[in-house]
């Protein structure tokens, strides 16, 4: 780095020096400036080159707006003059033909006033105008006119239904009101009939049940005269059906094994015969047999 630095050109660093000093007499001589005007003394301070940069940037920006401003009030000043001139050459004017503001009327004065009110309100204030601006500007407020009356236009219309939207809800809202009654009267109706209708549902439901209970009843042969003492006697009854016909039950189960036809009845003794015959014949057989082993 040290041999970059002796390596640089003088001529560089002499002018880069004479610039920076350059810089530092404008910001001098500006705070100077800008305290003198407020009475106040520059301040002691120590010169960096950052500090130098913020100053001279804001002495330069200064001293353009100070050229701006003083531009626009130079030319405020012209036209200052100029509006007296016009205004002495007005009122000298209005002198001579007898038309001086003390010897107008009062509602004269007035109108003059507020012919001035709405010239400033339109922002005319030269004198020397030309109709075409005028027009400009009248058509302007002719277009501003036009869109207003539209949006009002539009605005009213959208009133209008709103209104008869609102005139709609509240018919209905009557109408409503006035069928509350009926309609009450009308469900309290329904209410007593439906409690009606439960009721004898109830009672429908309890006369089947009672219904289906006596056909059961009388299915099975009961009678009103029917009692407990009856009942026990015909289950004893029934006791000794059962002691008498249990052997007579027995004798006709010994004979279900025969077959019911006389001819089926030969067959099967037929071959029952034909059984003990081919069962005595093999014993016969084991028996002479077994006498021919023992020999």
């Amino acid at each position: 780095m040290s041999d970059l630095i002796s390596g640089s050109d003088p001529s560089v660093i002499e002018s880069k020096s004479n610039f920076d000093s350059g810089r530092i007499t404008d910001v001098k001589a500006w705070l100077a400036s800008q305290l003198d005007a407020a009475g106040k003394d520059v301040p002691d301070f120590e010169y960096t080159p950052r500090t130098i940069a913020h100053l001279h940037n804001l002495s330069t920006l200064s001293q353009a707006k100070t050229q701006a401003a003083g531009i626009v009030a130079a030319d405020f000043r012209q036209k200052a003059a100029e509006y007296r001139c016009q205004a002495a050459r007005v009122r000298e004017i209005l002198e001579n033909v007898g038309l001086a503001q003390e010897g107008l009327p009062s509602n004269v004065v007035a109108s003059a006033q507020c012919l001035a009110n709405v010239a400033n309100l339109l922002n005319t204030r030269d004198t020397e105008l030309t109709m075409g601006d005028m027009s400009l500007r009248k058509t302007g407020v002719v277009e501003k006119r036009a869109k207003v009356q539209k949006e009002s236009k539009i605005l009213l219309d959208y009133t209008r239904k709103a209104i008869a939207r609102l005139t709609y809800l509240k018919r209905t809202l009557a109408q409503l009101e006035d069928d509350v009654a009926p309609c009450e009267a009308q469900m309290e109706s329904w209410k007593t009939n439906l409690a009606i209708m439960v009721s004898k549902e109830r009672q429908y439901l309890q006369q089947y049940s009672n219904y289906k209970l006596k056909a059961l009843l009388n299915r099975v042969g009961y009678t009103p005269e029917i009692s407990h003492g009856v009942l026990v006697e015909m289950a004893e009854h029934r006791k000794e059906l059962e002691k008498k016909t249990k052997p007579i039950l027995d004798t006709l189960r010994s004979y279900q094994d025969l077959p019911p036809d006389k001819a089926l009845a030969a067959l099967a003794i037929e071959d029952k015969k034909m059984q003990y015959a081919a069962a005595e014949k093999y014993l016969e057989d084991v028996l002479q047999s077994a006498l021919a082993t023992s020999e």
